[in-house]
């Protein structure tokens, strides 16, 4: 029972969590539903429909997995992320996953780049990352010396801010939106107009009540506390065979190697395994970097 005290129930979390928020965007509907509020157009998405899509462009490299990856019927393509914890190397994330979008966009032998699809990368944040109090801050490529010229080459990225403050800018569908991501409760679906936001909590409501997908919670919640359990106790008794801080420290980290070694494994990106673990991106990855160079 003591290991469960930390655990929020399935019917207590909001949409800021990712596991919930990727559960309800897996139903095609619901994700259309949620881009045709941030464009403000409607947007006729195909059937297909990717959640936790991994896209990796060399054995080499390291691979991405992607929140929730669809395609419309112009077939401009669209990556959604749900960004909980505030992270200083989002607006890098956000190049490289456009990097690899575009690397799998084209087949081997096409000669000319306009058949390049338009693609856009959303992150959903509960936090302003930018500093400026707006809600949508929309990035294209531009020119220095020319402000008004657009480098018109279809990357967009989009990141959305649930605490934004400038709601005479934007369509009051949005904030409502916005704001239900971090109240995702029925007292609030009820307070908002609009039928897309209704329907979205429809599917949620059914998401939270499906046996299924409380015990896909229930696995995945249980698989981080083993993790992060196997950690500490690996890097205890390390410690302890050296007697000594240092000693505590080294086998922490071996420890924690050894986990970082099996996620691979599992094709878990650096981003998914500092998450599990509850550690620094940037430890994570500096310890991939020396099991990389091992494996040399």
């Amino acid at each position: 029972m003591g290991k469960t005290k930390d655990l929020i129930p399935l019917k207590e979390l909001n949409l800021t969590n990712r596991f919930l928020f990727d559960e309800v965007l897996e139903d095609p509907q619901t994700h259309q539903d949620i881009l045709s509020i941030i464009f403000g157009r409607d947007i006729p998405l195909l059937e297909q429909n990717e959640t936790e899509k991994e896209l990796r462009v060399s054995p080499h490299l390291r691979a991405v997995r992607m929140d929730v990856y669809a395609m419309d019927e112009e077939k401009s393509v669209y990556n959604t992320e749900m960004q909980q914890k505030k992270r200083t190397d989002l607006a890098k994330r956000s190049r490289y996953y456009q990097s690899m979008i575009d690397a799998g966009l084209l087949e081997p032998g096409i000669p000319d780049y306009n058949q390049l699809n338009n693609s856009y990368i959303i992150i959903i944040t509960p936090f302003d990352l930018f500093g400026y109090g707006r809600y949508v801050y929309t990035f294209r490529a531009g020119c220095l010396e020319e402000p008004d010229c657009c480098l018109e080459d279809g990357a967009v990225r989009i990141f959305l801010n649930t605490r934004g403050k400038n709601d005479g800018e934007v369509s009051k569908e949005l904030v409502g939106f916005l704001r239900y991501v971090e109240d995702t409760t029925d007292e609030m679906a009820a307070d908002m107009d609009s039928e897309r936001i209704k329907r979205i909590h429809n599917r949620l409501r059914k998401v939270k009540a499906s046996e299924e997908v409380g015990v896909k919670y229930m696995q995945a919640w249980e698989e981080r506390y083993y993790d992060k359990e196997e950690a500490r106790q690996e890097g205890l008794e390390e410690g302890r065979q050296e007697g000594r801080e240092i000693g505590k420290q080294e086998g922490k980290q071996e420890a924690i190697k050894n986990l970082i070694r099996k996620k691979l494994k599992k094709g878990c990106s650096a981003e998914e395994i500092a998450d599990i673990l509850e550690e620094e991106l940037g430890m994570i990855q500096g310890l991939i970097d020396e099991i990389e160079k091992e494996n040399l």
